[in-house]
């Protein structure tokens, strides 16, 4: 994830809980966050409650996020196991009563393949300029159903699985959603793994005409990123 920030142009700081617990981070030079997929808290599943925990119950981590997602001119992501985090933490809808949860996936099991997701018309910072795109991408994950309270059109659903039935949505969610964003599309949320698939050699499939792509088009969401921190 670094280094895909880091091709898009970004300074890239790693900042661990033990930074924002301790206050040696306050994130106010920070514009964009990104919270990054794999475990946390050793390799257990149970959609980040962990990892949420450390922001809830430590003043000085919950205070420097709170500041950040006060201010106008921030980003967010979270993949996997940090899209989970964010839906912990209502981070993605604050203005709705019921939130939306990830649970385990329907097929009971860790899923892990290669699939395709299509890019809906949106307004997400880093997907807005993207939509009609159809693109590979990795999944790797055992809480991955996304659990959405309310009617389809009260999300703001930036990408669904290509097809709606098992394994092409590969844990049940509904509407067959793979990420979501806030209202102002400034906070993006997904499931997939876009840091695993911005080189061709790292697809699981790639277009023969297209195998001299120095990199594929999940690069230009890190790009779209910067750019708009660079003009806010």
């Amino acid at each position: 994830m670094a280094y895909a920030l880091y091709l898009a142009g970004f300074d890239v700081k790693d900042v661990h809980m033990t930074d924002l617990i301790s206050g040696r981070e306050t994130l106010e030079e920070i514009n964009m966050i990104v919270f990054v997929g794999g475990f946390s808290n050793s390799d257990v599943l149970g959609s980040a409650k962990g990892w949420a925990g450390a922001f809830l119950y430590n003043r000085k981590a919950k205070v420097a996020l709170d500041k950040f997602y006060k201010r106008t001119d921030t980003l967010s992501l979270g993949v996997c196991n940090g899209c989970q985090l964010m839906a912990e933490l209502g981070l993605i809808y604050p203005g709705h009563k019921k939130m939306p949860g990830l649970l385990r996936n329907k097929s009971g099991k860790f899923e892990s393949a290669f699939l395709g997701v299509r890019i809906l018309k949106n307004k997400s910072v880093m997907l807005g300029d993207m939509e009609g795109m159809e693109l590979g991408i990795w999944v790797a994950h055992g809480d991955g159903q996304f659990s959405l309270p309310y009617p389809e059109k009260d999300y703001h659903i930036t990408m669904k699985y290509s097809a709606q039935t098992y394994p092409a949505n590969p844990n049940g969610s509904d509407y067959d959603v793979a990420g979501l964003c806030s209202d102002d599309g400034r906070h993006l949320v997904m499931m997939p793994h876009l840091e695993r698939a911005f080189f061709p050699w790292q697809c699981g499939y790639y277009p023969t005409d297209r195998k001299k792509d120095d990199v594929t088009p999940w690069i230009k969401a890190f790009v779209n990123a910067r750019e708009w921190i660079e003009n806010h």
